[in-house]
């Protein structure tokens, strides 16, 4: 380390290496990214850091290092720089005005921040004395050593036991010397009349007792010990109740509470309390300037916790505000303690117990004003649907449970419904001798904060007022279990399990949300009903799936016992998903449930040319480092001359984007992009484009904003604001495109790829730029997270949210990824979107450092653009991964298939490769001529009359469905011998290249025409309007050829309908066709084969078909076709009235 490292680096030294003191060490190891701090720490212990908790299991195994919690090799590999340790060796001085700690071995260490995690000592009551022979305490290994060597001694061996205490730590101790060998009988001496006491109340303690007593484990509740009593050497003999009997016993271990080790402090000079602990602040400062108290020893609001999990809670938030609260992604709010959750879960002498969230509510809330009634189970009635919620039901739905009056049946299995009613909290004191259970085992509620949810806008459960109990027990199995909820049901407030305690983490993490329940509380006694099935199994033959074309369920099963292989074959057959799309998944449901119910197998092939799956496709070209569609269709295709299809063009686009990243307007790229990348805008129904440019976090200046005013009002954009904190501007014509993104990108705008499947947008809230209760920096966070993945290509589109506090104002749960912010990091929510099949997203890691959000969002969509198949939202592909959540849990976060190394090695490969697509083409001349709307003119030709809605230009309305159009040669009235060769284009207007097919569109007289050059096959000509929905964008299509009969098509970019190059037939409707006409090209010259244009006109002629303001209500009232209405509405280009710019001369 250079010596200036040594001088910017801090010292940190931790006093103590327990379980707390060496979490906090690691947490600080861990988060210290930028290695601005070096760790020194003294354990008075001879070990290393070991789990106190499974001292029980060292009567077994006799072997400190099984308990280990890290390997002697894990110290040995640290950086002695950032992190030195000494055992045997103990702090007894602080000196925090020099900042200094002093050793009893004579080291003096000086340090910046110094954190006391000296744990605590077990408690003895004023008759006890550790000196008397006989007596132990059940607290570190010295400890367990002692009693096993004492047990082994002649005299005792073979003797008796008592263990004072019937708590957690006192059933541990019971259970450790039940299992020796060395002792034949055990007695457990516990103050309250049941065991576990301050985690159950009687009705499952009593199930505890008599799984004691069934171990042959004698129980004295209600009664304590007064006197110790020895014989003449002074050994123990046994122990005298209160109630005057005397219990016999050679050994006896005192497990009735802790107390912290707060002398050192002390002897310091920081403050401590009277009952001892030393007194810390929400930032778990102490009373002296950068000295910091974590675990038992530290009281925090007159409160010390014996658990583990607040210590480690502690730990966690100091390491965090050490390291957290400053970083490259922005400022996080430091954390602040709150109440810990005191939730527990273990098995004790041989039973499952558990106890979670405030598991006395209902005593110290409230106070019983009804008995309980007894409660008869029914199962409900199976339903049609499922309820919009579970208090808002169907009123001819029976109930879950009756409820009959009468006292409750001891006897067997119940249901127990109790109500309560609000009086004020009392508080519960912590000390054994009090007979009452605890309140509830937290510390004492914080002051007004506004940083406190539960208390905001009816966030979370309200913190007193009447609760509702369900309680359950089976005394023949064992099995208890009692749930606490608000009285409306609405929140799970805690409860108590024995016996079965499988439901233990989802309760918790239920209760930790705060959230509102989806199910009713009866769900958690009586388990759910069936899930809904999504394959239509459950519907009738006759049941409407695709109202655009009224296909049944019947249908489609018909087309898949005909032979259907795919469910594009379905599409073809019925027409289904070719109107709006929004059947299409649960179309996608419905024909893999058939094709398996027909014993076939679902194929998921890119598509007929490849006989691959999208992911396998993926490995395959990243292995072999192919660069272009010919080369992997060379490689990889079914029929290596093929030119490919509307399916397979797009993926391997995209996939050639995700690894390589060239520009998609390249010519061996081109051909291959669907029209929104085509042309880096998306097509809108009149065959124009929106343009989005990329407003991070939708964070804008408002000299940005007035740009953009000034670009929509030049070009007659209609403007509108988009659900992911952008502006949309529709409208703009093809030729205008780069036109209007010189203007956007001299603004400092560029790309927002809202064309692409690609990264859209990454939503945000004010976080703590504004908000009073922000707590995480949500636009800088989503900054750098639009910033580092904008343009990324992916198998679909991606969009994300941050939130700055659990309010979650930028829905980002609804968002592939999303972040929300809570005081301890960031909650990362994965697979989540909206559309057709909302999917709110799934937990996939909580309290995430700010440091590490980005590392763990790499692998995330680095492994989703590998694996994914074509067209899958992250939703749907985490819904039909093997093993779901938790397996992209093992493999983002444990690294299961250790390809986490290779993931983001890769995703900072792809991001270090951006540029802004819209700026490449407004700095080449020639691909800004690929923009142009006709290449053999300057013309503008409007291809949807425009109306004017609340003050904005919009294309007039579709028809609901246009007639039938049947367009060919025969209905012109000259035959075609007599047709003559028109020039129209040169060859270099259409770039030919044998990477991929071209096209452009030329305007002969009103008629719009379509050229293509498709390599190995030749040229061809088509009208460049797609009757389907009568828009003129053929030429934007992608050109593909059928496997079967390898007919060449261009596949219409609106709503995917394929016409042949040759002959104009529709593949996969038959209500359509189009004219194709004869190509010849003579040096740079392409001509076509064409009737006078007046005939032509007559037919295909713009003015003729074009959709005006009329055509929808004379064509949905039959009134007609909706051809020919209306006068001719040419535009020179000369005009901005349509959106020309006279400034742009080709």
């Amino acid at each position: 380390m250079s010596s200036q490292e040594e001088n910017t680096r801090k010292t940190v030294f931790v006093v103590g290496l327990g379980m707390v003191g060496i979490a906090f060490i690691e947490k600080l190891l861990n988060l210290d990214a930028g290695c601005n701090y070096q760790i020194v720490t003294c354990g008075e212990e001879t070990h290393l850091a070991y789990n106190r908790v499974a001292l029980t299991e060292y009567f077994q195994h006799r072997s400190v290092e099984k308990l280990y919690l890290n390997s002697p090799d894990w110290y040995a590999k640290q950086d002695p720089d950032r992190f030195s340790f000494y055992v045997g060796e103990t702090v007894t001085k602080i000196d925090h005005e020099a900042h200094i700690v002093v050793t009893d071995k004579g080291r003096e260490v000086k340090y910046d921040y110094c954190v006391i995690a000296t744990g605590s000592e077990a408690t003895l009551p004023s008759y006890a004395s550790k000196d008397v022979p006989g007596l132990f305490v059940y607290r570190n290994i010295a400890d367990m050593d002692s009693l096993l060597a004492y047990s082994d001694k002649d005299g005792v061996k073979g003797g008796k036991a008592a263990v004072l205490g019937a708590g957690l730590l006192g059933l541990e101790a019971a259970k450790a010397v039940y299992d020796l060998d060395t002792i034949k009988d055990v007695t457990i001496i516990h103050r309250q009349a049941y065991p576990l006491s301050r985690q159950l109340d009687n009705h499952g303690g009593e199930i505890v007792r008599r799984r004691i007593d069934a171990m042959g484990v004698t129980f004295l509740g209600g009664t304590s010990v007064q006197r110790l009593i020895t014989n003449d050497a002074g050994t123990l003999t046994g122990l005298e109740l209160t109630d005057g009997n005397v219990v016999p016993c050679d050994i006896a271990v005192v497990a009735i509470g802790i107390t912290p080790r707060d002398d050192l402090a002390r002897a310091s000079g920081i403050e401590c309390t009277e009952r001892h602990g030393i007194v810390v602040d929400d930032s778990l400062r102490t009373s002296a300037p950068d000295v910091f108290a974590i675990g038992e020893c530290a009281s925090w609001r007159d409160n010390t916790y014996g658990l583990i999990a607040p210590g480690v809670e502690m730990a966690d938030i100091l390491a965090f505000n050490l390291t957290q609260t400053q970083t490259g992604v922005g400022e996080f709010k430091p954390r602040k303690m709150n109440n810990p959750d005191l939730s527990t879960k273990l098995k004790l002498m041989g039973v499952d117990v558990a106890s979670f969230g405030d598991y006395f509510a209902e005593q110290r809330r409230s106070k019983p004003v009804e008995s309980a009634v007894s409660v008869k189970l029914r199962k409900p009635a199976p339903a049609n649907s499922e309820p919009l919620s579970w208090n808002q039901r169907d009123a001819n739905k029976p109930s879950v449970w009756e409820v009959v009056a009468g006292p409750v049946d001891a006897t067997g299995p119940s249901l127990t419904v109790s109500q309560e009613s609000a009086l004020p909290s009392t508080s519960s004191s912590h000390d054994d001798k009090n007979p009452s259970p605890p309140a509830s085992g937290r510390a004492s509620p914080p002051k007004a904060d506004a940083s406190a949810p539960k208390k905001r806008h009816g966030h979370g459960p309200p913190e007193d007022g009447p609760t509702e109990t369900l309680t359950y027990r089976d005394p023949f199995a064992g099995v208890y279990k009692k749930y606490i909820f608000t009285a409306d049901g609405k929140h799970l407030l805690g409860g108590m399990m024995v016996g079965d305690t499988s439901d233990y983490i989802k309760l918790v993490a239920l209760v930790k949300k705060k959230k509102a329940l989806d199910v009713p509380p009866s769900q958690f006694i009586l388990g759910a009903g069936k899930a809904q099935d999504d394959s239509g199994a459950d519907l009738d033959d006759d049941a409407q799936i695709c109202s655009c074309h009224n296909v049944s369920k019947g249908d489609v099963v018909r087309c898949v016992r005909d032979g259907a292989k795919s469910v594009g074959d379905v599409k073809t057959q019925t027409k289904a998903g070719s109107g709006c799309g929004g059947c299409m998944p649960f179309l996608t449901n419905l024909f893999k449930a058939e094709m398996k119910k027909a014993g076939n197998s679902v194929s998921n092939y890119v598509c007929p040319h490849f006989n691959m799956s999208r992911a396998d496709l993926f490995d395959v070209v990243r292995i072999k480092k192919l660069k272009t569609f010919t080369e992997i269709m060379e490689t990889l295709g079914v029929n290596k001359e093929s030119v490919g299809c509307e399916l397979c063009k797009p993926v391997v686009g995209s996939i050639l984007s995700s690894l390589w990243n060239e520009h998609v307007m390249n010519p061996v790229h081109h051909s291959n992009q669907d029209t929104n990348d085509r042309f880096m805008a998306n097509i809108q129904r009149n065959g124009t484009f929106s343009v989005v440019p990329r407003v991070a976090a939708g964070e804008i200046t408002p000299d940005k904003l007035i740009v953009l005013g000034q670009v929509a009002k030049k070009y007659g954009l209609y403007s509108k604001i988009t659900g992911g904190q952008r502006v949309d501007l529709f409208g703009a014509q093809k030729a205008d495109l780069p036109s209007i993104w010189k203007e956007l990108i001299d603004a400092g705008f560029e790309s927002g790829h809202a064309y692409g499947k690609a990264l859209r947008t990454v939503k945000s809230c004010v976080g703590t730029n504004w908000c009073r209760y922000g707590i995480g920096d949500s636009v800088g966070m989503a900054v750098q997270l639009e910033e580092r993945y904008k343009g990324i290509r992916s198998p679909h589109k991606i969009k994300g949210g941050v939130s700055g506090c659990v309010r979650e104002c930028a829905e980002a749960q609804g968002k592939d990824f999303g972040l929300i912010a809570t005081d301890k990091g960031w909650n990362i929510f994965l697979g989540g979107n909206g559309g057709v099949s909302p999917r709110h997203a799934t937990l996939f890691a909580s309290d995430v450092p700010p440091s590490r959000v980005i590392k763990i969002l790499d692998r995330f969509l680095m492994y989703y653009i590998r694996t994914a198949d074509k067209l899958m939202r992250t939703s749907r592909w985490l819904e039909e991964m093997e093993g779901g959540i938790e397996k992209l849990r093992r493999v983002i976060l444990d690294d299961e298939l250790n390809i986490c190394e290779d993931l983001e090695k890769e995703m900072e490969e792809l991001v270090g490769t951006y540029y802004d697509e819209w700026k490449a083409v407004v700095d080449s001349p020639e691909r800004q001529k690929q923009f142009r709307q006709f290449v053999n003119t300057n013309e503008r030709r409007l291809p949807v009359e425009q109306v004017l809605e609340r003050g904005q230009p919009r294309p007039a309305d579709w028809a609901k469905a246009f007639p039938p159009a049947h367009l060919k040669e025969d209905r012109i009235r000259t035959p075609k011998d007599q047709w003559k060769w028109c020039k129209l284009a040169k060859l270099d207007d259409l770039i030919p290249t044998d990477a991929g097919t071209t096209s452009v569109a030329v305007k002969y007289g009103d008629s719009q025409l379509a050229i293509f050059h498709v390599p190995r096959k030749g040229y061809f000509a088509t009208q460049q309007m797609c009757p389907h929905k009568r828009a003129f964008v053929l030429e934007h299509g992608i050109v593909g050829d059928d496997p079967n009969s390898g007919k060449v098509y261009v596949s219409c970019p609106m709503h995917k309908r394929n016409f042949t190059l040759k002959g104009g037939e529709c593949l996969n409707d038959d209500a359509y066709n189009i004219l194709t006409f004869d190509v010849r090209v003579e040096d740079d010259d392409i001509s076509l084969l064409l009737p006078e244009v007046q005939e032509l006109d007559e037919l295909i002629g713009t003015s003729k078909w074009m959709v005006k303001r009329k055509t929808a209500e004379i064509v949905d009232k039959d009134m007609g076709d909706g051809v020919a209405l209306g006068p001719d509405t040419t535009c020179s280009g000369q005009s901005t009235s349509c959106g020309g710019d006279p400034k742009l001369d080709w």
